[in-house]
């Protein structure tokens, strides 16, 4: 399909004359508008002196300007200190019961328990428009970068993404940013009558609501209540019965499919993309990144049984250019309503620029870009410059750089590696690696030995983590013993590692260029995130 075809069959499904002005074409007030109230200086001057409100506007209690310095209802720094300790205190026994639920690696596929629960709370998921992420990998990294596009495009928007990295609020994000500890609570509070109510209907007839699906209808609350105008949803298992899949999407974007929870999904490709494909809902738009052929072709075929209208990479959207920077790379991007240059990407890698790609045509396709109707460029710009993801290929310290990156699978893995190659030159690079147990662990060491000069095996603090010795004895199999340490403590871990960054062979050889790429799951990521003192985000 060309992009004028795209733009004549749903140009007008998701555009919203409200935005028009702002997102396709000039500011909504020009500087030379004519202003519809007049001021005379002469009026203020004898009552106002320098750097002074009128008395009528700063008397009694009209403080236009702010409260008096000393305002009595202004915390003092040890009551702000004293909330903030009790919320995160609530917080922890909000995380504690929802931990007795089955874990979001534990399933029994239904949507029947989350639409209950959406009929018993009023179905605040109808509330605003909907924009679904689907995949394998790069599911938070486009997400993120459809938040901060939707955002700078004047939108108030929501965002729910899976694993959280270092706190639980880090899944629910209104304003770009995840909600505090406070307002997380009163979302479970808000649910909890309900989710027990599902719970007792449910009785002996199948298990109780998953912690997934509790958190999930608190995301869809919250963004009711805030209320948001768009939400965005990462999915966070499959596709058709991922409890996210409770909203009707308009637009769905499907990134690289591979294998991934395979307990769940299986190993064949092409039943794991018709999963996936569930997303798709009748007469949407899909946005399909570059896939295998068996995947494509098993997207497409849903799409069609759906109506849906489908824009894929290569074709409708691509990444026409990309030049490695400092910092992140320069894109000239394709997208459905014409080319878009000179965008600055402050991420690292080929997979984050395709990610790009995507998440602009996914925008796009929600307001109904089409040829000769493009997003403001300038707007296109500034978003994906500020757009930023925590625990990818993320920098913590320098001499020696210390890398943390979520790859969690094969396929991530080699993305990860592919980058580290291509746009990092390091003189010997260490790697500090713990990986959950029931990943592929084999394809993980594999597709990282060539990057690295020696691997520090570990731990993290998931239950599910690999042991540190099991995890070397499969480390040898790929590094041998000699590139092979242990160290069971994740600090211990970057410590050593650090120290073996730093070796050289010669007397003379120069200590800078090495590095430490601390991967292998979210949880490793997201505990040296805490470790090196970063905050949630």
């Amino acid at each position: 399909m060309s992009r004028g075809d795209f733009e004549a069959s749903n140009g007008d499904e998701f555009a919203d004359a409200e935005y028009d002005n702002a997102v396709f074409g000039e500011a909504v007030f020009g500087a030379d508008e004519p202003s519809d109230v007049e001021l005379d200086a002469a009026d203020l001057s004898d009552e106002v002196g320098e750097n002074e409100f009128p008395p009528q506007l700063s008397s009694g209690d009209n403080y236009i300007a702010g409260p008096p310095s000393g305002d009595p209802d202004q915390p003092s720094d040890e009551e702000e200190r004293a909330r903030q300790e009790q919320g995160r205190e609530e917080l922890r026994v909000v995380e504690s019961a929802l931990n007795e639920r089955w874990p979001e690696t534990k399933i029994e596929p239904s949507l029947d328990r989350i639409r209950a629960l959406m009929h018993m709370l009023g179905e605040p998921q109808t509330s605003y428009q909907v924009l679904h992420i689907a995949g394998t990998n790069g599911k938070t990294s486009t997400a993120r970068m459809v938040e901060a596009l939707l955002s700078r495009m004047g939108l108030r928007v929501g965002r729910y993404t899976s694993p959280h990295l270092q706190l639980a609020t880090e899944r629910i994000s209104i304003d770009g940013g995840p909600v505090t500890p406070a307002d997380y609570v009163d979302a479970y509070r808000d649910v909890a009558p309900f989710v027990d109510m599902v719970d007792q209907a449910t009785g002996d007839a199948g298990p109780a609501m998953s912690k997934f699906e509790v958190l999930t209808g608190m995301a869809l609350a919250a963004f009711a209540d805030a209320p948001v105008e768009a939400a965005v949803l990462e999915v966070g298992m499959g596709g058709s019965w991922d409890a996210t899949n409770v909203a009707d999407a308009g637009v769905a974007a499907i990134g690289p499919v591979s294998l991934d929870h395979t307990d769940y999904l299986g190993d064949d490709l092409a039943g794991i993309a018709a999963e996936k494909a569930g997303v798709i809902k009748q007469g949407a738009v899909v946005l399909v990144a570059e896939q295998e052929p068996a995947v494509e072709t098993a997207l497409l075929e849903h799409a069609v049984r759906m109506d849906a209208t489908v824009a894929r990479a290569g074709s409708e959207f691509a990444v026409l250019h990309r030049e490695i920077g400092v910092g992140g790379q320069q894109l000239t991007l394709q997208g459905l309503g014409g080319v878009c240059d000179e965008i600055f990407l402050p991420l690292h890698g080929a997979h984050q620029a395709a990610n790009a790609a995507l998440a602009l045509a996914t925008v796009e396709a929600f307001f109904g870009a089409g040829q000769d109707r493009q997003l403001v460029i300038d707007a296109v710009r500034e978003a994906f410059a500020e757009v930023s993801t925590p625990g990818r290929l993320e920098p913590v310290r320098g001499a020696p750089t210390v890398l943390l990156d979520s790859a969690h699978n094969p396929h991530g893995v080699r993305a990860l590696a592919n980058t580290i190659t291509e746009e990092f030159a390091f003189r010997r690079l260490v790697g500090v690696v713990a990986v959950l147990s029931e990943k592929d662990v084999r394809g993980i060491l594999e597709a990282l030995e060539p990057v690295l000069a020696e691997v520090v095996v570990t731990s993290n603090s998931s239950p599910r983590v690999m042991s540190p010795d099991e995890l070397a004895e499969l480390a040898t199999e790929f590094f041998g013993a000699d590139r092979v340490t242990v160290e069971p403590r994740l600090d211990d871990a970057v410590e050593t590692a650090v120290g073996l960054a730093e070796h050289t062979d010669q007397p003379d050889e120069p200590l800078s260029g090495g590095g430490v790429l601390v991967t292998g799951s979210v949880v490793t990521a997201g505990d040296a995130r805490t470790l090196f003192g970063k905050d949630p985000a």
